[in-house]
Parts: C-alpha cells; structure tokens; sequence
C-alpha cells in the first residue's frame, strides 16, 4: 500500500493542485467524460486535467 502511495506523489511531481467549485452536475458530466476518455486512450487523469486547463487558458488567451 505505501508502494502505491509513493508512486502516486512521485507522478503529481511538478503538479499544483487547483481547486474548483463548479456545479453539480458539471462535475458528474467532467467525472464521465474523464473516465471515458481514460477508458478508451489509456490516458490518466492527470494528463486529461492538464489538457482541460492547457485548452481554457489558450481558448482566452492567456
């Protein structure tokens, strides 16, 4: 189990988290669609959330 916990810390390596309010539903619908994507691509989680961040800030320029 502490495997496991270390490998985990050592991938969020070079993360931040960001903490989101949103909708309900908004969330179920982001917790679907990661978990779809996941399922089809085997891509992880942290990759798909990069991707949402990455594509809001060049959708407004930043």
């Amino acid at each position: 189990m502490d495997e496991k916990r270390t490998e985990a810390k050592e991938s969020r390596e070079g993360f931040t988290e960001l903490k989101l309010l949103i909708p309900d539903n908004l969330y179920r619908a982001y917790q679907r669609c990661s978990w779809i994507i996941t399922h089809e691509t085997g891509r992880d989680q942290l990759e798909i959330m990069e991707e949402l961040v990455h594509d809001f800030l060049v959708k407004h320029q930043c």
